[in-house]
C-alpha cells in the first residue's frame, strides 16, 4: 500500500469530545470517525488492526475446538421470553418491530439464539462437547456512550458458546477458553490480568474478566500482595471487620443540627468517621425502596447490593419514597423504618459497637447504636466496595491493592441457566434426559484495539504492538519530489514486501516533518527513512517506535536488521 492511496485523514488537534487517550489518538491518527452518538466508522488503518485481532482470535478458537458460525443480528422476542430476559434485560436492549408488528431485538448477546439452534439439533451425548462461535456486531443502547469505541452502541464481539454433558465437561471447556484467552491477549502484545468478575445480566455461577492493565482504564481491579487473588471491584468479596469490643451502652437520641453528612456528623460529635453508620437509599426497577447501611468510611458496591436484593438495576431513591417509608434524608437508620422496605446492612456495620446512626428525624441522630441489638430484622451481607489496603478474602494475610484496567474479554460458566429455561436437553449414556451444561465467552474486538492504544502510547501518538499494528513497517521517502529518493524507497518497499513484511510506502509529497510526525502518531513499529544520506553512501536509517532508537544499516544488511527488530518486538 502507498500512502498516496491510503485513506488515513490525520488531525493535528484533538476533538473536544474525546476524553481518553485511545479516543483522542484514534481520531487524530485517522482510525475512526463518528457517525452518531456511540457509533463509529472504522477507517482502513483501524480495520487492518481489527482484522489482525480477529485472525488471532480465530486461530485460538479453532485450536481449542471451536467452530465458526454466523447467527442473525435480529432476534425474535419469543426466544428471549422463553429465557425470561425479554422484560428483564433492561433499557440497553434495542427493540424493533417488523411490518407485521412482530417484536425483535438487535442482538446485545446471543445466548437465547444459540441455545435454540442447538436444542433443535443436538439429541445425544455422542454429539458433545460442542463449541460454536461467531465474530459479529452487537448492539446495546448505552445510557451514556463514551470513550469512543470503548463504550459504544454498536461494537464487534467474538462470542463462543460451549455445550457439555456434565459439569466436569463444562469446567473443561471453561479451562480451554481461559487458556485460549490468555494466548489471544498475549499474542496481541498486551499486559493483562484475569480477575474474578460478576456475571451480570448474562448469569451463571462463575466468571472471569480479562483486563488489560492501563492507568486510565474504567475498571478497578483488586490484587493481593501475598497471593494470586485478583477480582474486579464489583466482585471482590470482603471479610467483615470486627470492631473493638465495648460494653453496650443505652441507645440515646441526640440533637445534631445541620449534620446531614457523615463528615459533618463526625465533626459535630467529635468522633472518628469509623464510629458512624451511613445510609444510602435506592429504588429498583420495580420501585422497591432499598436502604443500604455501611460504616461511615465505606462505600456501597451497587452490584453486590443489586444481587443481594435481586434487582436488575438500582437508581438513587427520591425523597418522597424515603419519607413514605418513615425515613428522613440525611438522618436515616433502620430504626423506625416501616415494614415493606428492603433494608440491607453491611457485615462490618453490623459488628459495630456504640456507633452513631440517624434517628429518622431532622437534625437528630442516635448514639450508642449496637446494630445486632437495635436494627431488628434486616438483611446482613457484604455490600461494601473494595478499598486500598483491605485484607485479602482469599489468603487472609495479604492486603488488596487497587489498579485500573480495561475489560477486553469475559468468560462465564453458565451451567443450565438457559438450557433448562428453553428446554435444551439431550439423552445421556443411560438414555435419561438431561439439560445441556453451557458456557459463554466474549471478547470485544474493537475494545481490544482501544485497550492496546490505552496501554501503548506516548505524547507523540500510538505505539502499536507488532502483532496488531496496521502495518509493521513504513518506508518514508524523505523528499518524494526527488526522483532518486522515491525510486530508492520504492525498491526497499518491494524488497520488504517480497520478504513477507507487512509494509507501507509513504510516497506523499509532504514535508519530512509532517511524514515523520504521522509515522509517530499512527504508531508503525518500525520506520525506514530514505533520504539524501541513503543516496550518498547507501546508509538506511531505521527507527524503532517503541524505544525511539535509531540504527543505520548498510544496503546489504538492512533487511536482516529489520527482521531482527521485528522479531524482538513480538
Amino acid at each position: 500500500m502507498r500512502a498516496t492511496n491510503l485513506y488515513a485523514p490525520t488531525l493535528r488537534n484533538t476533538p473536544a469530545e474525546a476524553e481518553i487517550a485511545s479516543h483522542q489518538l484514534m481520531y487524530r491518527a485517522g482510525l475512526i470517525r463518528k457517525s452518531a452518538g456511540g457509533m463509529y466508522t472504522y477507517l482502513p488503518l483501524a480495520w487492518r488492526t481489527i482484522r489482525k485481532i480477529e485472525q488471532i482470535i480465530r486461530e485460538e478458537m479453532d485450536a481449542a475446538g471451536g467452530q465458526e458460525i454466523m447467527m442473525p443480528i435480529l432476534q425474535p422476542s419469543e426466544l428471549w421470553e422463553e429465557s425470561g430476559r425479554w422484560g428483564a434485560y433492561g433499557a440497553e436492549m434495542i427493540r424493533v418491530k417488523d411490518r407485521h408488528g412482530r417484536e425483535f431485538c438487535m442482538g446485545p448477546t446471543h445466548e437465547e439464539m444459540i441455545t435454540a439452534l442447538v436444542r433443535d439439533e443436538v439429541r445425544s451425548y455422542k454429539q458433545l462437547p460442542l463449541m460454536l462461535y461467531q465474530i459479529q456486531d452487537k448492539f446495546r443502547d448505552e445510557r451514556r456512550p463514551r470513550f469512543g469505541v470503548m463504550r459504544s452502541r454498536e461494537f464487534i464481539m467474538k462470542d463462543l458458546y460451549s455445550f457439555d454433558k456434565d459439569i466436569a465437561g463444562m469446567n473443561e471447556s471453561y479451562r480451554k477458553m481461559s487458556v485460549a484467552y490468555t494466548n489471544i491477549f498475549t499474542r496481541c502484545g498486551l499486559n493483562f490480568r484475569a480477575v474474578e468478575a460478576d456475571s451480570g445480566a448474562i448469569g451463571g455461577g462463575h466468571s472471569e474478566e480479562f483486563t488489560v492493565l492501563a492507568p486510565e482504564g474504567e475498571s478497578r481491579i483488586a490484587c493481593c500482595d501475598a497471593c494470586s487473588y485478583a477480582a474486579s471491584d464489583e466482585k471482590a468479596a470482603l471479610r467483615p471487620i470486627d470492631a473493638a469490643a465495648e460494653e453496650a451502652l443505652p441507645l440515646e437520641k441526640v440533637a445534631t443540627p445541620d449534620a446531614h453528612t457523615i463528615a459533618m456528623l463526625a465533626e459535630y460529635l467529635r468522633i472518628p468517621v469509623e464510629k458512624t453508620i451511613k445510609a444510602v437509599a435506592y429504588q429498583t426497577e420495580e420501585d422497591v425502596l432499598v436502604l443500604a447501611f455501611l460504616r461511615g468510611d465505606h462505600e456501597v458496591n451497587e452490584v453486590k447490593l443489586a444481587n443481594a436484593v435481586g434487582a436488575q438495576e438500582l437508581r438513587m431513591a427520591d425523597e418522597a419514597a424515603i419519607r413514605a417509608a418513615g425515613g428522613c434524608p440525611g438522618f436515616m437508620s433502620p430504626i423506625g423504618i416501616k415494614e415493606g422496605s428492603c433494608i440491607v446492612v453491611d457485615e462490618t456495620a453490623m459488628r459495630m459497637h456504640n456507633a452513631v446512626s440517624g434517628a429518622n428525624e431532622q437534625d437528630f441522630h442516635y448514639i450508642n447504636v449496637n446494630p445486632q441489638r437495635d436494627f431488628g430484622s434486616v438483611t446482613v451481607t457484604d455490600i461494601r466496595l473494595v478499598a486500598e489496603g483491605d485484607l485479602c478474602p482469599s489468603c487472609g494475610v495479604g492486603h488488596l491493592h487497587i489498579g485500573r484496567g480495561i475489560e477486553a474479554g469475559q468468560i462465564f460458566a453458565l451451567g443450565t441457566k438457559y438450557s433448562e429455561a428453553m428446554g435444551a436437553t439431550f439423552l445421556d449414556e443411560s438414555g435419561k434426559t438431561q439439560p445441556l451444561q453451557m458456557g459463554c465467552y466474549g471478547i470485544g474486538v474493537g475494545r481490544t484495539m482501544a485497550a492496546a492504544i490505552e496501554q501503548n502510547h506516548d505524547a507523540h501518538g500510538i505505539i502499536w504492538p507488532r502483532a496488531i499494528a496496521p502495518y509493521e513497517v513504513v518506508v518514508v521517502a524523505v523528499n518524494a519530489k526527488v526522483e532518486e529518493q522515491l525510486a530508492y524507497a520504492e525498491e526497499i518497499y518491494e524488497e520488504l514486501r517480497a520478504a513477507g513484511v507487512d509494509v507501507l510506502l509513504d510516497d506523499r509529497r509532504e514535508r519530512a516533518g509532517v511524514k515523520f510526525n504521522d509515522c509517530d502518531l499512527i504508531g508503525y513499529p518500525v520506520r525506514i527513512a530514505i533520504g539524501p544520506k541513503t543516496i550518498e553512501n547507501g546508509t538506511i536509517e531505521v527507527k524503532i517506535r517503541q524505544s525511539g532508537e535509531l540504527v543505520n544499516f548498510a544496503r546489504d544488511t538492512y533487511l536482516k536488521g529489520v527482521k531482527d527488530m521485528l522479531a524482538a518486538l513480538q
